[in-house]
């Protein structure tokens, strides 16, 4: 069952499973105030929606016009239909808290994303930064809404899916664990009202929703996975309305909003205009993508980036799309892999039309897919297609910096034409002394002269390869696919997982 779920959601981008989402709590909140579950009028809800999503839109158009900056239309879809979800909805025709809050929540949520920005990157969750500063400006605080009884089955379902498309888990449970602990000791003092205020956490709070949507959101989270369970605890401590300082006592929005800062205090977000130097073809349809950044930019081989390009053409899969960073920290220019299949997303046909010196920016370094400080683990890098692109960055780098690590890569290709970045393995193996093992798996197109493997990598050829394999960790990259059946295999042959990395970053499609 999730095996399947997770095939339906590799076809589909990160901010589509956000977007999709959250346009269905909201017409599920319209369906259960139609039937008198939740108390407001369903058609002044949907123009609630309506009416916050315009002024968002509009907002934003006239700022990413002021900042000259490429606007994202998904992000303020998804913004728009939070402040929808954690403001009340319109009561009457003259409901003038409604208009107030929802026209300066959406302006300020809109501007935040560009005024409170450190290198063109901002720093706080849009809509928590907009109902923080409204009920301190104006007196009019969100009420979360969506944080009811009737609401949390499908807030469960759809923050499930979103979690499990980021892999955000461990930020999560540190987060929910450490609020519900934090809230049960600062307002229970009978113990034997432990389970009915747990009750009351999980179906009269905004928790979940608050947890798996908004907590989630990359661009403001910290980019590797222990910084982000710190990061959840912080926030889970903060979550609690009994927490306050002086007279100021904490809200969900307050406690983001501090983790925000936090986040960025500890891992300092940036944003990278670069300028294409030239477009090589490195593989069959496979592509490098060399920039030349504004500034030189510290990351660890094997770490991604998020890449947005001009939305001057943009279809249902957005302008944004998250790559691993190619080149090693050791070069200077910045390079994209890029993989080109039938029927190309808008997206990728304006990379494949860019010509030298025209920009796309990146932003958002993450990932904790990266060499062991050990240099002494003996490792195994299994990579299928595109997915060598982590392992030519780690490579380069080892062969830059002349450190000798005891590898072994596997590489798969369905053909020989599909084989990328041969001169940068080779010379690993000629300096290093690092073996790539090459396999086809179309065996219809296998060459005679082919002196590599056939078929996947399996049991057997592992063995053959690597008879110490059970000393070894094993880093694998590719397809989601191809991840979880390798994962498999490793399995069977009794590998156990703390000794499996593999290659993930958020919006794969």
């Amino acid at each position: 069952m999730l095996r399947l779920i997770d095939n339906f959601l590799d076809k589909i981008t990160m901010y589509k499973v956000v977007l999709y989402i959250l346009i269905g709590f909201v017409l599920i909140g319209a369906v259960l105030s139609f039937f008198g579950l939740l108390p407001y009028n369903p058609i002044a809800l949907l123009f609630s929606a309506f009416f916050i999503t315009t002024i968002c839109l509009v907002a934003n158009i006239v700022l990413a016009w002021a900042f000259d900056v490429p606007a994202n239309v998904e992000s303020v879809y998804i913004t728009a239909l939070i402040l929808a979800l954690v403001i009340t909805p319109l009561q009457s025709a003259h409901d003038t808290v409604f208009f107030s809050l929802a026209i300066w929540a959406s302006v300020l949520a809109m501007a935040s994303k560009y005024i409170l920005a450190i290198g063109r990157k901002h720093i706080f969750n849009p809509a928590a930064i907009a109902v923080a500063i409204t009920a301190v400006a104006i007196s009019q605080s969100a009420s979360w809404w969506v944080g009811t009884l009737w609401m949390l089955p499908f807030v469960l379902i759809g923050g499930f899916l979103i979690t499990r498309k980021i892999h955000r888990f461990d930020l999560v449970l540190s987060f929910c664990a450490v609020a519900i602990i934090t809230i049960l000791i600062t307002t229970v003092t009978n113990p034997a009202d432990i389970l009915n205020s747990l009750w009351r956490v999980a179906a009269s709070t905004p928790l979940f929703f608050f947890a798996t949507i908004m907590l989630t959101e990359p661009l403001t989270t910290p980019p590797t996975k222990w910084l982000r369970i710190i990061y959840g605890a912080v926030v889970g401590f903060l979550f609690s309305p009994a927490i306050h300082i002086g007279t100021v006592y904490s809200t969900p929005e307050l406690a983001l909003v501090a983790g925000n800062i936090f986040s960025y205090v500890v891992s300092p977000k940036e944003k990278l205009i670069l300028k294409l130097k030239e477009v090589q073809k490195v593989a069959n349809d496979t592509y490098d993508f060399i920039f030349r950044p504004n500034k030189k930019m510290k990351f660890k081989p094997g770490q991604y980036l998020e890449w947005t390009i001009s939305d001057r053409k943009v279809d249902s899969r957005g302008n944004r799309r998250y790559f691993t960073i190619a080149s090693s920290p050791t070069e200077q220019d910045l390079i994209m892999g890029v993989k080109f299949y039938p029927d190309p997303s808008a997206f990728k046909q304006q990379l494949m039309e860019m010509r030298p010196d025209d920009t796309i920016i990146a932003s958002q370094r993450a990932g904790d897919f990266t060499l062991p400080r050990n240099k002494h683990k003996k490792l195994v890098f299994v990579a299928g297609g595109i997915g060598i692109t982590p392992f030519r960055s780690m490579i380069k780098y080892l062969i830059d910096i002349k450190e000798k690590r005891d590898i072994v890569i596997f590489y798969s290709n369905r053909t020989i034409q599909d084989v990328a970045y041969t001169d940068i393995l080779d010379e690993a193996h000629s300096e290093l002394g690092i073996k790539t093992v090459y396999t086809l798996t179309d065996l219809s197109t296998v060459p005679e002269s082919w002196k590599g493997k056939r078929g996947y990598v399996d049991q057997e050829m592992i063995s053959q390869e690597v008879p110490d394999f059970q000393e070894r960790f094993f880093f694998i990259s590719g397809p989601h696919s191809m991840v979880t059946g390798f994962e498999d295999v490793l399995g069977k042959i009794g590998v156990d997982k703390s000794r499996i990395k593999k290659d993930f970053f958020p919006g794969f499609a």
